[in-house]
């Protein structure tokens, strides 16, 4: 840090309060990068300005020191208050050294693979963007282990150690020897028959999370109240955690996994497309583009009404520049029948655009520049949720209340997250790499050199002192600065996250 602001920041702790509250560290750039509580404000934060204190066995607590260029702070009347304010500053800022000081206290979730024919129920640590469904934190694993047990002799679900068998006919023998895991179940289903047993399963544990919910509360004010702050901010990060993975499990199971028979709403879309078979393979298309820049395209595959992640697909337009939806929805359509075509792989029961006659118009061209039969292939317009035939039939509007329209929604719903989840990973990545614009000590030849050898902007963040000097044209003394100058960015990623 250097001299003149050391002593800016140790004028400042001076003229702190002997008093409970909170306090904001801030980097050069003013963003917050930790967020902590105090007994006594000037007596907690004037630790960190300490040259005699030693931080060598806590390389995060250092590494925070290092970034500290100014801070806040919030004085309040007692230390519980000040408890609560650090947990809502938190939530609110994110700051990026709470989430790595917390990263290490991974207790249990509970992760069902939605996107699969038959979900599994299993215990993870740590949570990706992987389409599953998330509940938890739990901090006892014996009490949720026991849960999960439970849960598959109440309700007939899969856990981690079971291996269905598929018996053809979308028929699959759950377990082997079902006498220890089922009691009143078939233990041959159907893929619909089995969605219903998870989505009841799913309040299940929804209804057991408020339960625990509420016991997380009534122990961290115990804790607050005997002055075990330690242990109720701990407790605070928990429920917080839990409260959020109940708001987000309500919103997914709304839209992906629907408590009714799936069977029944692909019988709907049978009836009213007119079509000779149950659309039990869809694919759902969608463009996605900010004022015709980063143009890229979506395809998701739902198999018996549920989304099967593996054959999802996305691609960025090659033919053309510019917003043009219409040669967008024609050149990946035509990628995507034209390559199974050639690979000899079956083609889905029904496809659907989102848009409306012009979108449909183009995919239907696709085929026809590559003399291959279509499936069945609508529209469906988000004005008044309408859809469009490719032939000379009248749009039709179906009730909103319909179960096949609202399936089809979910499919043109869950393409267009895919593309625009893709869109924004384009447009983070372009920015997250024109940081290096600011950095004065490369020209661009020794920029293209950096990502040529690592490949992304994460890697190059993490790479070492040594492994930056073994790029060619960075010596020492530019190594150490880049260092220095990504480790300041690497604060701002919520800025990021367009």
């Amino acid at each position: 840090m250097p001299t003149s602001a050391s002593s800016i920041l140790k004028e400042k702790v001076r003229r702190l309060p002997q008093k409970p509250g909170v306090y904001l560290m801030k980097d050069r750039l003013g963003t917050i990068i930790y967020v902590g509580k105090a007994k006594s404000l000037k007596k907690r934060v004037s630790s960190y300005f300490q040259p005699s204190r030693n931080f060598a066995h806590q390389p995060k607590i250092r590494a925070l020191v290092e970034m500290i260029r100014d801070f806040d702070y919030m004085e309040v009347k007692s230390e519980p208050e000040a408890l609560l304010l650090e947990g809502q500053l938190i939530k609110k800022w994110k700051p990026k050294y709470n989430t790595d000081f917390t990263d290490d206290k991974r207790f249990l979730l509970v992760r069902v693979e939605a996107t699969r024919d038959l979900p599994r129920f299993t215990l993870v640590r740590f949570k990706k963007e992987d389409g599953a469904l998330y509940f938890g934190p739990f901090a006892h694993a014996q009490h949720i282990r026991k849960t999960l047990a439970e849960m598959r002799r109440k309700f007939g679900i899969l856990l981690s150690d079971s291996n269905p068998k598929k018996l053809g006919n979308d028929q699959f023998l759950l377990y082997e020897d079902v006498r220890a895991e089922l009691y009143g179940h078939s233990n041959t289903v159907t893929t619909a028959e089995y969605a219903d047993r998870v989505a009841k399963a799913c309040g299940f544990l929804e209804g057991k999370s408020r339960e625990w919910l509420s016991d997380l509360k009534e122990d961290m004010q115990k804790a607050a109240m005997q002055q075990r702050f330690e242990k109720a901010a701990e407790l605070r990060d928990i429920v917080f955690a839990l409260e959020s993975s109940l708001k987000k499990n309500r919103k997914f199971e709304r839209s992906l996994l629907p408590r009714k028979d799936n069977l029944e709403d692909l019988k709907l879309i049978q009836e009213a497309l007119e079509l000779p078979e149950l659309p039990r393979r869809i694919e759902c298309f969608d463009i996605s583009h900010i004022s015709g820049t980063f143009v890229v395209a979506s395809m998701v595959h739902f198999e018996n009404g549920l989304p099967n992640k593996k054959h999802y697909r996305r691609y960025k337009i090659k033919d053309h520049e510019g917003n043009d939806d219409f040669r967008s929805m024609e050149e990946v359509v035509g990628r995507r029948y034209g390559r199974l075509a050639r690979e000899g792989k079956p083609f889905p029961d029904l496809i659907i655009i989102d848009g409306g006659l012009g979108q449909v118009g183009s995919a239907l061209k696709s085929f026809i520049a590559q003399d291959l039969e279509p499936p069945a292939l609508v529209g469906l317009a988000k004005k008044h949720e309408t859809i469009i035939f490719p032939d000379e039939r009248k749009p039709l509007r179906l009730p909103l209340r319909n179960g096949g329209l609202q399936l089809m929604q979910r499919a043109r719903d869950e393409a267009h997250r895919f593309a625009n989840t893709y869109n924004a990973d384009l447009r983070s990545k372009r920015i997250r790499e024109s940081i290096l614009d600011d950095f004065s000590g490369l020209g661009p030849k020794k920029r293209a050199m950096l990502f040529e050898h690592f490949g992304s902007f994460e890697k190059l963040k993490k790479a070492s002192l040594e492994e930056l000097q073994n790029v060619e044209g960075i010596g020492p003394k530019t190594a150490r600065s880049l260092k220095e100058f990504l480790g300041t960015h690497s604060s701002k990623k919520q800025d990021l996250d367009l």
